[in-house]
């Protein structure tokens, strides 16, 4: 299976410390769902008083824990997270709908927590049903053996394709006491979200109202998770879960209603990086990856133009293969501008790849030098830049190549 792949050779060299959020333990298990020998279960216990935002894929074909955490977002109150890799539950029909019931009342029975603050996530091959009577045997254990340290062997336990566990941590000030905000996230295929990522549960000890945490997590998404791209393709289980735990206001931290409250400045920006921090991660994760793409569009009529281009030059298979093959080919970049169904003139465009500029003016640029812009491409991590010269949109997308190793990965998936 793919899990046993070689480590990316974009991984991080080092994990954060992740330390313990007050009022969140974590623990994980093997349930034997699809993987043989290696964990497959995940399971997060919250304290009472616990907050809950969510946002999910756009998909038309969403799974079914996808449909049961939509459902219960609207209470806005949660006591446990059970996710499991392997099976999406994806495509199943009234018996996906049933084993995610079934998965509720075991996880409720096992927590003491009322079904309806039970939250579920399932990743892995779509159009096969889940037996969810495999946690039965898990999660009394689970239960017993959950702590707040266990960041990592959690975030291994949601792992399909990926090849390295992703977290992010980051602190903040609201009122004058330090909260913390801490993440996982899963992802390596199937990555073009759209309303949020493969999957990845974030967690803070700040009381915040559900309502505020909605707002705040819509919003950092955009820039995040909406703004990477492995494969053109949207899972149909992407889940975003952002959990409060309040348990900061016992140090002070004053209870937040409002997303627009001002004392929410720095929190924002921890969220932002936690979440750009994995959103990224992902990228890096990506099937296959050997090289992590940024690709900026500046000069667009509007920002919304500015991402569809970007968009469609990170998810061009003929950049990306250039990019694999280290061809600092600009050709491709001009025909994904000119392919996005957004306002451009060929004689206005200029193009960078590095801090070198290949293309000005509808033309090659007059300085070019094959060997330098070579050299920038045998490097990991390459920047294309391009300046549509219209306007003042700007947008950022992150991306990665396409390796001989994708097709690889997903022509024998399932086998």
């Amino acid at each position: 299976m793919a899990h046993d792949a070689p480590l990316s050779p974009l991984a991080p060299k080092t994990y954060p410390d992740m330390p313990a959020i007050d009022g969140v333990r974590f623990a994980s298990g093997a349930a034997g769902i699809r993987y043989k020998g290696r964990t497959d279960v995940m399971l997060a216990l919250l304290d009472k008083g616990a907050t809950v935002a969510g946002v999910f894929t756009k998909s038309k074909c969403p799974s079914a824990p996808v449909d049961w955490c939509r459902d219960r977002l609207k209470g806005g109150k949660a006591r446990a997270l059970l996710v499991n890799s392997g099976n999406a539950n994806a495509f199943t029909g009234k018996k996906g709908a049933d084993q995610v019931k079934l998965a509720a009342r075991l996880a409720a029975a096992a927590t003491g927590a009322k079904e309806s603050e039970i939250f579920m996530a399932s990743t892995g091959v779509i159009g096969e049903p889940l037996d969810a009577s495999k946690f039965d045997g898990v999660l009394d254990g689970l239960v017993a053996e959950a702590r707040g340290e266990a960041w990592l062997d959690a975030a291994r336990a949601i792992m399909t394709t990926d090849t390295f566990p992703k977290v992010a941590t980051a602190e903040a000030e609201i009122g004058g006491v330090r909260v913390r905000i801490s993440g996982m996230a899963k992802g390596a295929g199937m990555i073009a979200p759209d309303m949020a990522t493969m999957l990845s549960f974030i967690f803070t000890d700040a009381p915040v109202a559900a309502p505020a945490l909605q707002a705040m997590l819509a919003k950092a998404t955009q820039g995040s998770f909406n703004a990477i791209t492995v494969d053109s393709d949207t899972s149909t289980s992407d889940t975003l879960l952002f959990f409060a735990t309040g348990a900061a206001a016992k140090r002070g931290a004053p209870k937040i209603a409002s997303a627009g409250d001002r004392r929410l400045v720095a929190f924002k920006a921890a969220l932002d990086m936690v979440l750009t921090n994995l959103a990224h991660q992902v990228v890096r994760d990506g099937e296959g990856a050997r090289k992590f793409v940024e690709v900026e569009v500046a000069g667009a009529v509007s920002a919304s133009a500015a991402k569809r281009i970007a968009l469609s030059i990170a998810n061009s298979p003929l950049v990306k293969t250039a990019v694999a093959g280290e061809d600092a080919n600009w050709g491709r970049v001009v025909m994904a501008v000119g392919k996005a169904g957004e306002k451009a003139d060929r004689d206005k465009l200029a193009i960078w790849f590095g801090g070198i500029r290949v293309a000005h003016k509808g033309l090659r640029d007059p300085s070019y030098d094959e060997a330098k812009v070579s050299a920038v491409m045998k490097e990991q991590n390459i920047a294309i830049r391009v300046d549509i010269g219209l306007g003042k949109g700007s947008a950022k997308v992150w991306t990665c190549d396409l390796t001989k190793e994708y097709v690889a990965i997903n022509g024998d998936y399932r086998s």
